[in-house]
Order: C-alpha cells, then structure tokens, then sequence
C-alpha cells in the first residue's frame, strides 16, 4: 500500500491511536484523510493540523446508518483503518452483561459492519487496503479483560477470513497486534487491573508510524512496538505458552 496520494479513512479519530494515525498519514503523503468519530465536534484539534487535507466525518459502529452515510460521504476512501473501539473490564462470570454485549457489538459487529459498506468503495476505487486494529490480547482471554479478548479475538479470525474474500477484488487486509499503547483506554484498564501497568508502554505516535511502515512494506499481521513484536514471536513459536503468559496478567 503506497500512503503517499492515497486517501484514507480513520475510526475513533478523535483520539489516542487514532488520531496518531491521522498524523502519522499526513507526514507520509496521504492526499486527504477523513477522520471519523462519533462526535465529530471531538475531532476540531485533528481537522486543525490541516484542514485542506483533513475531513471530520460522523460514524458510531453500532449505528448503521451512519455508517452508510459515511461510506457515501467518503466515497474516493483507498485506505480504511479500522481503529475505533470499546472496553469493558471485570469477570465474564459476574460482570454486566450488557457491557459484554457492547463491546462484542462496537468491537467486532461494528468493524465488520464499516468494512461491509466500505469494501464496495475501495473495490470501485481500483482497490487499497484494510488495516483491522487489533491487539495482542486477542491471544489469550485474560480474565480480569472481560469481554475484550474475545472481541479481539473474533476480530482477527474475521480479519482473516475477508482477506481471503477480498484479496480477488484488489484489497489487501492487514492485521494489527498492538501491544500497552499510552492512551485514555489503557490508563482505565489499569485503574481497573493495577498489574497491567507493570507492561511497557509505546506512545500512540510510535505505534501508528510503525503501522504505516508494515503497510507500506505488506506486512499482513503488524506488531507496531517491541513488546507486541515480542508476544508476535512467541505466538508463533508456542501459542500454548503464551496463552499461559497472558492468562495470569
């Protein structure tokens, strides 16, 4: 995927990885990004760094028909990083249910539901690339995480099979394993499990430059920072040990 003259599509650009994306892209020649979030007036900081080149646009996961207004609106969109989602921390056995139902419902349904209006648009476009932002805990369901590992993890079995479906209509899909990024998301989930901030953290600025390299160089799964790559090595050599590893956090 070449950045420089693409367009690209951003979710959860209001902040954190995201709107690190949003920079990241314009440094490396991107010819417009379209920056979504729920409340597009969150995103006045990142349309401001250029607003010739920056687009705010208005998308909630959960709520289709944003979503085709969306696709609509971003209709010349040859690069979609899938990036927003939800958390929700406590034990599968006795936490809320309906904040499980949340984050299964943003986390997966909705990334599935942006790509199913959005893949038409690349298609039509000569094709690009998906870039799904997921994370390591996709590899192991850490019981204090609740529903998040296995809304991860069900994003990477679905990011593999739409590569296959989509590779014949000229779109690459790109897997991204994040590991402890510095963000609003990962300062709540160590209020909530203090063990967690034992982990490196790589700034969100790191991680989405080093996205935008593994693209560039058609990497399909992505470990944007050391302690992801890390776990990317030990998940291919034994998926059992790090299961073990990632079960005790």
């Amino acid at each position: 995927m070449r950045i420089e003259g693409s367009t690209v599509l951003v979710t959860g650009a209001n902040r954190g990885i995201g709107r690190a994306f949003v920079s990241a892209f314009l440094a490396r020649g991107a010819r417009r990004v379209h920056a979504a979030a729920r409340n597009p007036a969150a995103l006045e900081p990142v349309v401001a760094e250029a607003p010739d080149r920056v687009v705010p646009l208005a998308l909630d996961l959960t709520d289709p028909a944003t979503v085709e207004a969306a696709a609509e609106a971003a209709s010349d969109v040859t690069l979609l990083v899938n990036n927003a989602g939800t958390h929700g921390m406590g034990h599968l056995l006795d936490m809320d249910l309906g904040v499980v139902e949340d984050v299964m419902r943003t986390n997966y349904l909705g990334t599935l539901r942006v790509l199913r209006a959005f893949a038409p648009v690349l298609e039509r476009n000569g094709g690009g690339a998906v870039a799904n932002v997921i994370s390591i805990g996709a590899f192991a369901g850490t019981p204090s995480l609740g529903g998040y590992p296995a809304s991860k993890a069900a994003l990477h079995l679905m990011t593999q099979a739409v590569r296959a479906d989509l590779a014949p209509r000229g779109i690459a899909v790109h897997a991204v394993f994040p590991g402890p990024v510095d963000t609003d998301m990962f300062d709540y989930a160590v209020r909530c499990e203090p063990a967690l901030g034992e982990f490196p953290r790589t700034s969100a600025a790191e991680v989405a430059v080093a996205v935008v390299d593994g693209l560039e160089a058609g990497e399909e799964d992505i470990f944007p920072d050391a302690f992801a790559a890390e776990i990317g090595r030990e998940w291919r050599a034994d998926p059992k040990a790090l299961e073990r590893r990632l079960m005790h956090i």
